[in-house]
């Protein structure tokens, strides 16, 4: 688990007491890195096998500095390199073993009106077929095909599912266990596509510039304008519900 010499196992009851980190200090740690990440998100991550924070007597999650600094790994390369989750954890695991891995070449593409693709510029996101969907989110068929109707995930035109479509699964499964139902989330997904769709106003001239450096700065324009109105989102929400997250 990447962990440090003084980490694993041994580290008994007297640990529990000195630096481990509720789930909710974490979050509040990654997000200054990471400001979409989520606790459904670290929660599914744990669920994936990708971390395994201790546990106390009551049940709560108590995270390590090892635990965050591999969640931190596992962001930055979805987020940097697009890696499926399988990809990722075997290049973890073949880290702890000590081995050199170098992580796969990220892919470009080429866009409308370029005289040819720009290497590493807009990698192709990792695709999951329809049964891993299903698998990971812990649903079933007919659930999944109730959540497209409503528009709330959608496949790709080959029947694959874009891979952060599962993180979407998981929250909208987790807010099901509340009693919301997908059909009362098409508000909350016309509000996304309404905030993507000015996100993409503001950046759509920076990407149909020829300038190769001026595209990949639309990238990370794109990149810090979804994390502001991500945060804003949050704020107004907890605003108008009167209640502050942790």
């Amino acid at each position: 688990m990447l962990r440090t010499p003084s980490g694993g196992a041994g580290r008994g009851t007297a640990a529990m007491d000195s630096g481990l980190m509720s789930i909710g200090t974490v979050l509040n740690v990654l997000r200054e890195e990471f400001p979409e990440v989520t606790i459904s998100k670290i929660r599914f991550l744990e669920s994936e096998g990708l971390i395994e924070p201790q546990r106390t007597p009551s049940g709560y999650r108590k995270f390590s500095a090892e635990d965050v600094e591999r969640l931190g790994h596992v962001l930055r390369m979805q987020r940097d390199h697009y890696l499926p989750l399988k990809v990722i954890r075997e290049h973890l695991d073949a880290m702890e073993r000590g081995e050199a891995v170098p992580l796969p070449a990220r892919v470009g593409r080429q866009r409308d009106g370029e005289d040819a693709p720009e290497p590493c510029e807009g990698p192709t996101a990792a695709r999951i077929g329809r049964a891993e969907l299903l698998a990971a989110a812990g649903i079933g068929e007919s659930e999944l095909a109730e959540w497209e109707s409503y528009g709330l995930v959608a496949a790709l035109p080959d029947g694959s599912f874009d891979a952060e479509v599962v993180t979407v699964a998981a929250l909208v499964a987790e807010l099901g266990r509340f009693g919301i139902e997908p059909r009362h989330l098409r508000l909350m997904k016309a509000a996304a596509d309404r905030e993507a769709g000015l996100v993409d106003q503001v950046v759509a001239p920076l990407r149909r510039h020829r300038n190769p450096q001026t595209r990949t700065h639309a990238e990370a324009r794109t990149k810090e304008l979804a994390g502001l109105t991500m945060k804003l989102h949050a704020a107004l929400v907890q605003t108008a519900l009167g209640v502050r997250l942790p």
